[in-house]
């Protein structure tokens, strides 16, 4: 199995496929690097180097106590990119992975980054505060940590079911393999590890990060996205960013990497040939 370890001894693993320019996948909450599977298919099929890797406290990395924040998930990632030694390499988040991706390029990625993509990312800070009135209240988060808390294989059974791909939506065709694989993925990693990882995509401010990335960046979302609404996340990212090119998709749900695989792949390869 391949695996780095970082200062802190988590060990980190990774699938690192092919050769050519590298494509580094950051993965969503509460998931794995599994989840970038059509992905790293399609780009390793065109001649990229694709690597993803698991998160702490995710899939098949460590199940730690700490460090579940954007801070550590950002220098794991630099720990991976230092091992492998990447160069001119395009970071794809989806979601926390978005912010995770942020995060890294204005803290790590100097001389490394040819170009960045945040896709249904929480960016720039999902929670409602002062300085962001029309962010989600709370409440909201509260929920899902009191749902993990009481039945987290139910509650990450119902998620993907229903509001992560829009199969709750009035014709839509729910996907078993789709749902079952989301939850394969979820119950692969520590419940506190998902349970802190809530704070850390709701309630980290990234608007200092976006404002110093300096690379081509791509903002990829779709308005019928239910769990990190558009208007908030994509639209506001796109302000603080020197370098972005933003893309809504019309009707997509907040899994569209999966649900709309051949679209999202289409245009993040012409992105990346750009």
């Amino acid at each position: 199995m391949n695996a780095i370890t970082t200062k802190d001894g988590v060990q980190i693993f990774y699938k690192d496929w092919g050769s050519g320019q590298p494509i580094v996948f950051h993965h969503g909450w509460p998931l794995s690097a599994d989840d970038w599977d059509a992905q790293m298919l399609f780009f390793l099929n065109h001649g990229f180097r694709v690597i993803a890797f698991d998160r702490r406290g995710h899939g098949r990395s460590s199940q730690v106590a700490e460090g579940h924040d954007m801070d550590h998930y950002a220098a794991d990632a630099a720990v991976l990119v230092d091992h492998l030694n990447l160069r001119e390499a395009v970071h794809i988040g989806h979601s926390t992975g978005g912010g995770v991706v942020a995060r890294y390029v204005a803290r790590h990625g100097a001389g490394r980054v040819a170009k960045a993509v945040l896709m249904s990312s929480v960016t720039p800070i999902m929670v409602k505060t002062p300085s962001n009135p029309e962010g989600l209240p709370i409440e909201v988060f509260d929920g899902l940590r009191a749902s993990l808390a009481a039945n987290r294989a139910q509650f990450f059974r119902d998620f993907p079911a229903g509001p992560f791909y829009g199969f709750n939506r009035p014709g839509a065709k729910p996907l078993e393999g789709v749902i079952e694989n989301w939850w394969r993925q979820g119950m692969m990693g520590g419940a506190n590890a998902h349970y802190d990882g809530i704070k850390a995509f709701s309630e980290t401010d990234q608007t200092e990060d976006l404002k110093s990335i300096d690379v081509p960046t791509l903002v990829m979302h779709g308005d019928d996205d239910q769990i990190v609404p558009y208007k908030d996340a994509a639209l506001r990212a796109v302000e603080f960013l020197k370098h972005a090119t933003l893309k809504i998709y019309p009707g997509f749900p907040h899994g569209m990497p999966t649900t709309n695989a051949d679209v999202i792949n289409r245009d993040l390869l012409a992105f990346i040939r750009s």
